[in-house]
């Protein structure tokens, strides 16, 4: 009925009051927001239409729609969580009410435009759920995870073929050095842990485009890569023996870059302490 009677006087407004509540009847929480930035916008472009047109009924029912959303944007703002960002938005959201509420006593529609062009700002800005920005940034790092174990691999990769190259060429007593299996067997140890790195980073990748949790194959893959790495480091390093230190070589080189992944981005302790706890269910160890 309520419906009915608005429909004869404003059909216009009775469909879109149809439509917000279609809208709004299985939105979650971020959803909810947008709705009601794109609801403000709205009742504040109105209101400067109707400030520079003199339709003052009209003006006063889209002021008190927009300081009601306002009112109601800062009421639901979680400073436990929002932390600065929230309090951020308090201060935006109160600035605009008032900046609504003295425009309501004049004619001029600018200040309307000019809240709801700030507004548009912010809902542009808001990627997720307010609040949990910090949670999508660790989620994000998963990718890191998977992009510095891809790097490690890839040194891991030049270790053991410039090792296995040169083992199989440098002739000491007349024979390869290659043959002696103090020299092979490291360099194929490490080989096959490279490999085991670059299968769970692969796994760790397919769950990530999967949209899939991937936080502890993305944290093994890097911790893996990042071992197996350093042992094929060392496994080359012992294959060139006194050369590996000379420049021309590059072994020394890439000896230094590929020991900085057992530390950053992330430690072999931080990773080992998050398979502990939140893989194996451990008690926090720190």
């Amino acid at each position: 009925m309520a419906y009915a009677s608005v429909l004869s006087r404003d059909p216009a407004q009775t469909y879109r009051q149809i439509d917000l509540a279609g809208r709004t009847a299985n939105a979650d929480g971020p959803a909810l927001v947008q709705l009601l930035y794109e609801e403000l916008c709205l009742a504040l472009r109105v209101a400067a239409w109707a400030a520079e047109h003199r339709k003052y009924a009209v003006k006063s029912e889209r002021v008190t729609r927009a300081t009601a959303i306002l009112f109601a944007l800062e009421a639901n703002l979680d400073f436990e969580k929002g932390g600065s960002v929230s309090t951020t938005l308090a201060r935006v959201y109160a600035g605009a009410r008032k900046q609504v509420i003295e425009a309501s006593l004049g004619q001029d529609g600018a200040p309307f435009r000019q809240v709801a062009d700030t507004i548009s700002e912010i809902a542009d800005a808001l990627i997720g759920e307010e609040g949990r920005g910090f949670r999508y940034i660790l989620d994000g790092l998963n990718a890191e995870r998977a992009l510095i174990a891809a790097e490690c691999i890839g040194d891991g990769y030049w270790f053991i073929e410039r090792a296995a190259r040169y083992g199989s060429e440098r002739v000491v007593f007349d024979r390869p050095i290659g043959r002696n299996q103090g020299v092979q067997f490291p360099i194929a140890q490490a080989y096959m842990e490279i490999r085991a790195a670059d299968l769970m980073r692969y796994e760790a990748c397919r769950l990530f485009d999967a949209g899939e949790p991937c936080g502890a194959e993305a944290n093994m893959a890097k911790h893996l890569a990042a071992e197996a790495s350093w042992k094929a480091a060392n496994a080359c390093m012992q294959t060139f023996g006194g050369f590996g230190f000379a420049a021309e070589y590059d072994v020394e080189r890439k000896f230094r870059e590929t020991r900085l992944y057992q530390v950053a981005p992330i430690s072999a302790n931080m990773i080992l302490s998050y398979i502990g706890e939140h893989v194996l269910g451990m008690p926090r160890s720190f």
